[in-house]
């Protein structure tokens, strides 16, 4: 690695560029700024509800975006008879014990040598699930592409011979929790999300958008740094 030399020349120059890029990330800033503004007025303009006449009036009257707290549960569960219990969404997962070869690289009396392993792992054959068709949330039907259903958990693992097994993940028949979602014409938007376990103001706090101007300049003031230093690095003749 060659050695570095600053010159005054380049002193100034690296003034110059820092100068441009803060220039740069403060118009960037604004704009992101103005966007998360716009975000975040969305939330709060949005009604919260938690009880289910208030929520069936605001689909027939179409109030817009809303933060609505309820139960989710499924109206329709379903499951494999070898579980037994019932799930709203519910995924099996067929695995094989497979055996594989790998090289291996080793030094041997001051060689490198080769040679070949045998090793075995239970890899992913095969996939399938169900998932109910019909959801109850704030006591008000849906069908279930309306809201994200909420992610699946291991239930438990089932040994059909020495090579072959399967996995099982399965969603509960039901939870509470926040949806944020647009009340119009008489339902929900498709595939609003839902956030388990989380009343209306925690669901407000987790989408509203109070980082990304931080990660912005965290991001451009480490690029200026790498920019400014290989500015350092190069052969920069043209400045004497």
């Amino acid at each position: 690695m060659k050695d570095i030399e600053i010159t005054k020349r380049e002193v100034i120059a690296s003034i110059s560029i820092v100068a441009i890029m803060l220039i740069i990330g403060v118009i960037i800033s604004t704009k992101l700024s103005e966007n998360a503004m716009d975000k975040n007025e969305k939330y709060n303009k949005a009604i919260n509800i938690e009880e289910t006449e208030i929520f069936k009036y605001g689909m027939r009257t179409d109030v817009g975006n809303a933060f609505v707290y309820g139960e989710l549960k499924a109206v329709d569960p379903v499951t494999y008879d070898e579980i037994g219990e019932k799930y709203m969404y519910i995924k099996k997962v067929k695995e094989k014990y497979t055996q594989h070869t790998r090289v291996v690289t080793y030094r041997s009396g001051g060689h490198t040598r080769t040679r070949t392993e045998t090793y075995w792992s239970w890899d992913k054959v095969g996939t399938e699930s169900k998932k109910c068709k019909k959801i109850m949330f704030c006591n008000v039907e849906f069908n279930s592409n309306k809201i994200e259903i909420p992610s699946a958990e291991f239930i438990k693992t089932i040994k059909e011979s020495y090579f072959i097994r399967y996995k099982y993940y399965g969603t509960s028949v039901k939870s509470t929790g926040t949806i944020f979602t647009k009340l119009k014409k008489n339902t929900i938007s498709n595939s609003s999300r839902f956030y388990e376990n989380k009343k209306i103001q925690e669901t407000k706090e987790l989408v509203k958008d109070k980082h990304s101007n931080i990660i912005f300049w965290v991001f451009w003031i480490i690029l200026t740094v790498v920019i400014v230093f290989g500015f350092y690095y190069l052969e920069n003749e043209w400045l004497e």
